[in-house]
């Protein structure tokens, strides 16, 4: 079964509104774990418009399962990922005024600067996934920086979803399995919701893990948190 990974910037953006600590970002993450997901999500930025990087340290004690820190592999970045050393750490190609993460990595270009980032957080016994789109020679170039990963980045496929499924999955299916043959695991994440998720992971199925964000806490609005990830689960098996 793939797993969840619940990223909770969209529970900090919410208590950064009022600067006080109402939601509690914590108790969302150990409760979203209590729920049944496997993984807990967090992309740090540089102005800490959401997840701010002692949110990291506070929520790290507390994970039972896997803790993913996902960003742009900066000085400060880096110096967190090493300091907390989660089970897994996604390097995105994010600018600083990003709203989103909007591209996979130039893998081949930055294959230099990857390859050292991706050392030494081998060093400290963390897995590394290199967040790519769907071109074959950036998965390739993502094996020679010795990542471990690569997360697919889906905005392309949950945009075109409702117009045509499978044209939607199928460069992520060619994806997925050039990555497996050349002994890469698959994460995937953008965009992926309730009405996406399962057709994706059905035709996908050696995807490892997904991290899922805005849309499963925004559904947890209307649905509550405990069912809402209840029925990313159902999509999941």
């Amino acid at each position: 079964m793939t797993r969840l990974s619940v990223n909770i910037n969209k529970i900090a953006t919410l208590r950064n509104a009022r600067n006080g600590n109402v939601p509690n970002v914590l108790e969302a993450a150990m409760n979203c774990e209590k729920f049944g997901a496997q993984g807990i999500t967090v992309h740090p930025r540089p102005d800490e418009r959401h997840i701010r990087y002692r949110d990291v340290y506070e929520i790290r004690p507390h994970i039972a399962n896997e803790f993913n820190i996902e960003g742009n592999p900066e000085p400060k970045f880096i110096d967190l990922v090493l300091d907390v050393k989660p089970e897994q750490v996604t390097l995105v190609p994010d600018a600083h005024d990003a709203i989103t993460s909007n591209a996979g990595w130039d893998t081949i270009t930055h294959r230099g600067f990857l390859t050292e980032v991706v050392s030494a957080f081998h060093e400290q016994g963390i897995r590394v996934s290199i967040f790519t789109g769907t071109e074959l020679k950036m998965i390739e170039g993502a094996k020679e920086c010795n990542a471990d990963r690569v997360e697919l980045y889906t905005e392309p496929y949950a945009a075109q979803f409702p117009l045509n499924p499978e044209l939607a999955v199928n460069p992520f299916l060619l994806a997925a399995y050039r990555a497996d043959q050349i002994g890469l695991g698959v994460n995937a994440g953008h965009d992926l919701d309730l009405h996406n998720l399962r057709f994706l992971v059905q035709r996908i199925p050696l995807i490892a893990e997904v991290s899922i964000g805005h849309a499963l806490i925004s559904d947890a609005l209307y649905l509550g948190l405990e069912t809402t990830i209840a029925r990313y689960l159902d999509c999941l098996r």
